[in-house]
């Protein structure tokens, strides 16, 4: 930890309400519209269970709770998102090759497309257009799913394939899918091995830019700026405020991140949408956020 390093509050964003906090949490996120989601259950789903479950997804929005009740949900260890016509995106983090182990809901709760994207989901998150990105983790892009083997995809919301990264000049293979950043205009990632800045576009990296800061958890990108968030190191509250330029990040200023209260974060997870980073600790019925913008 390096206290001499000066701390940036993050500020509050959204609260699960209290009547919902009995109910157990399978997995929160925030959307490409900024709002937030819990998926919740009355019991935690059998790990190794087949049965389908019911669920609830609370949604809260400028301070407004909305439910969506989502019936027959197979997902285990799941990764949930929103798509732009109210329904939701619902993945199994772990697959085999012959389970369609994704599920999209309509607004109405109702289970509309099955199928798959393959094993080692790391991150999936929805842009604004409903497009899927999926970064994968080196357990799915050394094994034996070639779905995987790219470490980062693009697929529509009914799982036709639209995308796969390849390696090019600047930018090798993807190990492992550390950090994803999905904006309106352009897709964000800082994959291991060699953690450089992909920007994405359309169908293409248009550049891969060389990167000294490694292995960070999350990262908020606006302008010539991009803010990394607890990269390797002993503080795991870290972040590291750089410039882009062309083809390289270069490291400007350094701080820690810290809760409203100006303490200490504990074990958290991050969404990063565009100049936003969302972070939720334990119990994870809060979010919070860095804006640098």
């Amino acid at each position: 930890m390096r206290p001499d390093r000066p701390a940036t509050r993050l500020a509050g964003y959204a609260h699960l309400p209290r009547a919902y906090r009995d109910l157990h949490i399978v997995h929160s996120t925030v959307d490409a519209f900024g709002r937030a989601h819990w998926l919740l259950t009355e019991r935690p789903p059998e790990p190794r269970g087949k049965e389908p479950y019911d669920a609830v997804v609370v949604t809260v929005e400028d301070g407004r709770t909305y439910e969506t009740h989502l019936s027959a949900v197979r997902a285990r260890f799941a990764k949930l998102d929103a798509l732009p016509d109210g329904g939701f995106v619902l993945a199994s983090a772990r697959s085999r090759r012959d389970e369609e182990h994704v599920q999209v809901f309509d607004a109405l709760g109702r289970s509309s497309w099955t199928f798959r994207v393959g094993d080692g989901i790391e991150d999936l998150l929805a842009d604004a257009a409903g497009d899927l990105w999926v970064g994968y983790f080196d357990e799915g892009v050394y094994g034996s799913d070639e779905l995987s083997w790219p470490g980062l995809r693009r697929w529509s919301s009914t799982g036709v394939p639209l995308w796969e990264y390849k390696p090019g000049p600047g930018h090798g293979t993807i190990s492992d899918c550390y950090a994803l950043n999905v904006d309106a205009r352009a897709v964000w990632a800082c994959p291991y091995q060699d953690f450089p800045l992909l920007e994405i576009r359309g169908d293409r990296v248009v550049r891969a830019r060389e990167n000294p800061v490694k292995g960070a958890q999350g990262f908020a990108v606006h302008g010539d700026r991009v803010l990394f968030f607890s990269p390797y190191g002993d503080d795991h509250s870290e972040i590291v405020d750089c410039r882009i330029t062309w083809n390289a990040v270069e490291p400007v200023a350094y701080g820690r991140l810290v809760r409203p209260d100006g303490t200490d974060l504990g074990r958290r997870r991050v969404v990063c949408r565009g100049p936003r980073i969302y972070v939720q600790e334990e119990p994870f019925t809060d979010w919070a956020v860095l804006d640098i913008r």
